[in-house]
């Protein structure tokens, strides 16, 4: 049996489309998907109790979709089935994003449990490679989102951020702890003419099975709004949400949506 933790946006809803039996949906307090109903809800602070509860349920599978933040955490709140695991939730809070949901998975497979990736139940959420709309990118564009790749591969050693911006080969903004949107509207009073890549890809180490870059219209609405000429992502590392309607909203606004091949 399929858990699904599913946190905030359309990912936790596309999946379980998908899918032709419908899993347990839990999600954590204070960050509940936008679509879907939970059948569970749970605290941080009894995340011990939470296990349980799933594997008596007959839960075998996790799959984690959707935003998650870090939450406050309340010391009065912590049961004693958490009490053990409270050491190691300590330390993901104060690590990076990655090493932090690598103690995650830590956590459910050291319970048991098998961690699966939404695209490993749902294959087709990830892209084709190839340039899925009727405008493509340029020559200086490819070689923008090469740059942009070489630029994550650092930030990633630093484990920060998912997309970066690149024209004529200089950096304009980098993701940090505040998302790819607030990166793509620190954009929008820009004081140039326009221009340049959006790149999204995954860290180099990043576990995919959880915390998978992703995209989806509102993305191209917001590249619009920076004066971007286009998307550029990784092959098999970025999900776009509702595909068909991303490429529609693309080549409705003149943007490109390259899919390119991982960076060695």
């Amino acid at each position: 049996m399929l858990a699904l933790i599913a946190g905030t946006g359309a990912l936790p809803d596309e999946l379980v489309a998908r899918l032709d039996t419908r899993p347990l949906v839990c999600a954590l307090e204070g960050f509940l998907p936008d679509n879907l109903t939970p059948d569970i809800e749970f605290p941080l602070e009894q995340l011990g109790s939470f296990i349980a509860g799933i594997k008596a349920r007959g839960v075998t599978e996790i799959c984690m979709a959707g935003a998650i933040r870090r939450p406050p955490v309340d010391p009065t709140r912590i049961d004693a089935a958490t009490m053990p695991l409270v050491p190691i939730l300590q330390q993901a809070m104060m690590s990076g994003d990655d090493s932090a949901l690598r103690a995650v998975i830590g956590v459910f497979e050291q319970a048991g449990f098998t961690v699966r990736a939404a695209h490993e139940i749902a294959p087709d959420i990830l892209p084709p490679l190839g340039c899925l709309t009727q405008v493509t990118p340029s020559k200086d564009d490819l070689a923008d989102a090469d740059r942009a790749a070489g630029i994550l591969r650092a930030m990633g050693a630093a484990d920060i951020g998912q997309a970066c911006v690149v024209q004529k080969g200089q950096a304009l903004a980098v993701e940090g702890i505040f998302g790819t949107a607030w990166m793509l509207k620190s954009l929008t009073q820009r004081p140039d003419a326009g221009g340049g890549v959006l790149f999204k890809g995954p860290k180099p180490d990043q576990d995919r099975r959880v915390d998978m870059p992703t995209i989806g219209p509102e993305t191209v609405t917001e590249t619009v709004a920076a004066g971007l000429s286009g998307i550029v992502v990784e092959k098999s590392g970025v999900i776009v949400l509702d595909c068909a309607r991303v490429v529609e909203e693309c080549d409705r606004l003149g943007l490109f949506l390259y899919v390119r091949e991982r960076a060695v």
